[in-house]
């Protein structure tokens, strides 16, 4: 389905998408999320709206730059909406997301990912490019789930014990503060975990770092 929003721009640079970025909407309702992704005042919109029911609507073009991502950098790289894709999930970030919603999802992801030749490393949350800004999809968002696709990134093994921040920087994960840093990381592959940075966090960012290596 196609409910065509306004809000969408020239990639910057001759960008063509290498990433997409997965969101919720954080609003009560499918209707209302779409409402606002197409109104021009809002100056939002995403590429994708896929509904707990597992209807997925189109709004943006693909080779058009929606305004998604905001402030933010992936792996050394700034203006991410020229550089991806983006999809909006609803959820209005306080509950799990419906079994009917993931499955549109995975079918969705490995169509982009096939048209753009865009690989699991290059599949990442809102949180993940914005540190410290962005909390979504959340810690309800089963990205092992999407890891066992082939669709993500989720390591299960440990790695080794180095430096926490250097496995971070690694990933991806944009200056924004040691904190900020270890919060957006845990959100997507410790959620729960509290307290200050422990073995386990640095010993599963070192095999993330490995596994998202080399650059998507």
């Amino acid at each position: 389905m196609t409910f065509p929003s306004p809000n969408h721009g020239d990639r910057r640079g001759g960008a063509v998408p290498s990433l997409i970025v997965i969101h919720y909407t954080g609003m009560a309702d499918g209707p209302s999320a779409r409402d606002r992704l197409c109104d021009p005042a809002a100056e939002v919109s995403a590429h994708w709206l896929v509904h707990e029911d597992g209807t997925t609507e189109a709004l943006v073009p693909e080779d058009r730059r929606a305004w998604h991502a905001g402030a933010g950098a992936w792996r050394g790289q700034e203006d991410v909406n020229s550089r991806s894709i983006g999809i909006e999930l609803v959820n209005p970030g306080n509950r799990p997301f419906p079994a009917a919603q993931m499955d549109a999802l995975e079918l969705l992801l490995g169509r982009i990912m096939a048209r753009w030749s865009i690989g699991p490393g290059g599949v990442i949350g809102h949180s993940d490019m914005a540190p410290g800004r962005k909390i979504d999809p959340g810690p309800r968002f089963d990205w092992a789930r999407l890891a066992r696709q082939g669709l993500a990134i989720h390591p299960q093994g440990p790695g080794d014990d180095r430096p926490l921040q250097d496995s971070l920087t690694a990933i991806g994960y944009p200056d924004a503060g040691a904190e900020a840093r270890l919060a957006a990381f845990r959100l997507r592959f410790r959620p729960g975990a509290t307290g200050p940075e422990d073995a386990a966090d640095r010993r599963l960012a070192a095999a993330a770092a490995a596994a998202f290596s080399p650059a998507p």
